[in-house]
C-alpha cells in the first residue's frame, strides 16, 4: 500500500481499539455508515475505507494488482495507518472475502473477525463443485470476468439500469444513487471487475484456516451465495465461531439492516480483554469523518 493514498471514514477516539471495515462490491465505505456511528459511541475507532479500485487515487490497470494477497497487504496498511496493536477486522461480501485471507495470513494481528455474507472461500470452492445450485449462482462472476469490457457495457447501458437492478429493493435508494454514481465515472466500473478477474479460472481464492475468533452473518435470501457454503465455513474456523443466520434478509446487510448489524458487532466486539485506558467509559463523536491516507 506504500504510496497510495485512499479515501476513508473515521468515527470514535482515536486512541479507542480499531474496527477496520471492508466493503464489498459494488459498495463503497459509507456502506458502514450506521456501524461507523454507532461502534463510534461505544468508544471503538471505527474505519471504514475505499478499497482499491474504488478509492480515485489507487485504480491501476492490470488485473494482476487486484489479486487477494495485495487486497490483504492493502487492507494491513489499513490497519497500520491507524495503530501498531492489534484491531478487530470485519469484512462484507468482497471485503469479506480479503477479511478470511488476512486473517489466514497475520491471525497474530486480530482481536477478532466478523463477515457478513461471504463463506470462507474455501467452503464456497468445495461447495460450488458439490452443489450445482451454488455453482450456478456464481455464473454472475464467470460473466464479470470476461475481458472483453462486455460487463462494463451491459451493466452501464440505459441509464445504468442492470447496475441498479443488482441491488434489488432492499438496499435504500438514496445508497443505491451514491453507488451507481460513482460507479459510472470512467474507469471505476473496470477497475472494480478487475477483483473478479484477478480470481483463479473457478472462480475461487485460496485461503487456508483461521485462528481468530469469527461472527458469520449471513441472510436467507442472499442471492449468491447460498446456506451450503455459509454452512461448510466452521470447517476452516479453529477459534471459537458463531454463526447467526437472518431470515428474510438479503446480501447487503449492513445497509438492509443496519441496527441489527450494529448490535451484533457490539455483542462480538465487546469483551473486556480488548479495552484498555478506560476507553469503554468513553462516549465518542460520531460523526465519520473523512480522511486520506498513503
Amino acid at each position: 500500500m506504500s504510496g497510495n493514498r485512499y479515501n476513508a471514514l473515521t468515527a470514535g477516539p482515536e486512541d479507542g481499539p480499531l474496527v477496520l471495515m471492508l466493503h464489498g462490491w459494488p459498495e463503497f465505505a459509507d456502506s458502514w455508515t450506521s456501524q461507523l456511528v454507532g461502534l463510534a459511541t461505544l468508544g471503538y475507532q471505527a474505519v471504514a475505507v475505499d478499497q482499491r479500485g474504488y478509492s480515485p487515487e489507487v485504480r491501476p490497470l492490470a488485473v494482476g494488482d487486484y489479486g487477494i494477497e495485495v487486497l490483504a497487504q492493502d487492507a494491513m496498511g489499513f490497519a497500520e495507518a491507524f495503530t501498531s496493536d492489534k484491531f478487530h477486522l470485519v469484512g462484507q461480501d468482497w471485503g469479506g472475502a480479503v477479511a478470511w485471507k488476512l486473517a489466514e495470513l497475520a491471525p497474530e494481528k486480530l482481536h477478532s473477525l466478523a463477515v457478513l455474507s461471504c463463506p470462507h472461500p474455501e467452503a464456497l470452492r468445495v461447495e460450488a463443485l458439490l452443489d450445482r445450485d451454488q455453482y450456478e449462482r456464481l455464473d454472475y462472476m464467470r460473466f464479470f470476468r470476461e475481458q472483453t469490457g462486455t460487463p462494463e457495457k451491459l451493466l452501464l447501458s440505459r441509464h445504468a439500469h442492470r447496475l441498479k437492478a443488482l441491488y434489488g429493493s432492499r438496499m435504500p435508494e438514496e445508497q443505491v444513487h451514491r453507488n451507481v454514481a460513482r460507479l459510472t465515472e470512467p474507469g471505476v466500473l473496470t477497475a472494480t471487475l478487475n477483483w473478479y478477474r484477478a480470481m483463479r479460472p473457478d472462480v475461487s481464492i485460496e485461503v487456508g484456516p483461521v485462528t481468530p475468533r469469527v461472527l458469520h452473518v449471513w441472510g436467507t435470501e442472499d442471492r449468491a451465495l447460498g446456506r451450503a457454503a455459509v454452512d461448510r465455513s466452521v470447517h476452516y474456523v479453529r477459534g471459537a465461531y458463531r454463526l447467526e443466520v437472518i431470515e428474510g434478509q438479503g446480501h447487503w446487510l449492513s445497509t438492509e439492516i443496519p441496527e441489527r448489524i450494529t448490535a451484533l458487532l457490539r455483542e462480538h466486539l465487546d469483551s473486556p480483554e480488548f479495552w484498555s485506558n478506560d476507553a469503554h467509559a468513553r462516549v465518542a463523536s460520531a460523526a465519520p469523518r473523512c480522511e486520506f491516507y498513503g
